[in-house]
């Protein structure tokens, strides 16, 4: 199937191999829908399962525009955004079930996958952004749980931290740190969501 290069960044940071190909199908499914306590990662999967190469793993900047990142079985980082919005017919359960859908194929074609890291909030600027992050993190933990697939949360302040310097860094700063890095993210989402699962491999899941 040909590539749709708005659905993946390129990476061309030299501590992390380059990507041009690795979730085009994912990405095409992404079309296809209309969209694009925890069980402890760190202690499921040990620090060689985070660090390790051969393990997959994902990370997500949870909201209507999902920012996501993930490095395969061979080392390839590869991120992108999927949208959530619903249409203009669709019931309000349809983003949840199209989150659902892009979990599974993503961890179809690209898993399967050994663990996923989301970004924590805990204060939402409005109603509405609270209600959609509950929903997309109660659906998240129940297909992880259904599959033993172990899942964390990190404080959005530890991601700035890491990436920035600073604990309450903005968008344009999260977004100028991982190009930065040689990332190429299309959105401050998907700048989120690669600097979580920077934050990941890095610091071993927080352990190092």
């Amino acid at each position: 199937m040909p590539m749709k290069s708005d659905c993946v960044t390129d990476v061309t940071d030299h501590t992390y191999k380059t990507v041009t190909r690795a979730h085009a199908r994912a990405c095409g499914a992404d079309k296809e829908l209309s969209v694009t306590s925890v069980t402890p990662v760190t202690a499921a999967l040990g620090l060689q399962g985070v660090e390790g190469a051969s393990r997959c793993i994902l990370a997500l900047d949870l909201g209507t525009s999902t920012g996501w990142a993930i490095r395969g079985h061979d080392g390839l980082i590869t991120s992108g955004i999927v949208s959530l919005r619903p249409g203009r017919f669709d019931g309000g359960g349809m983003r949840y079930l199209r989150f659902t859908n892009w979990l599974t194929e993503i961890d179809r074609l690209s898993g399967p996958i050994a663990a996923i890291w989301s970004e924590e909030v805990r204060r939402h600027a409005g109603t509405d952004a609270s209600h959609i992050y509950g929903g997309l993190m109660a659906t998240l933990t129940a297909w992880a749980e259904l599959r033993g697939v172990p899942y964390e949360g990190v404080p959005v302040g530890t991601i700035k931290r890491h990436a920035s310097g600073k604990g309450n860094a903005d968008k344009a700063a999260m977004v100028a740190a991982v190009r930065a890095r040689g990332f190429r993210p299309a959105d401050d989402n998907e700048a989120d969501a690669i600097a979580l699962l920077l934050w990941a491999i890095e610091t071993k899941g927080g352990l190092a």
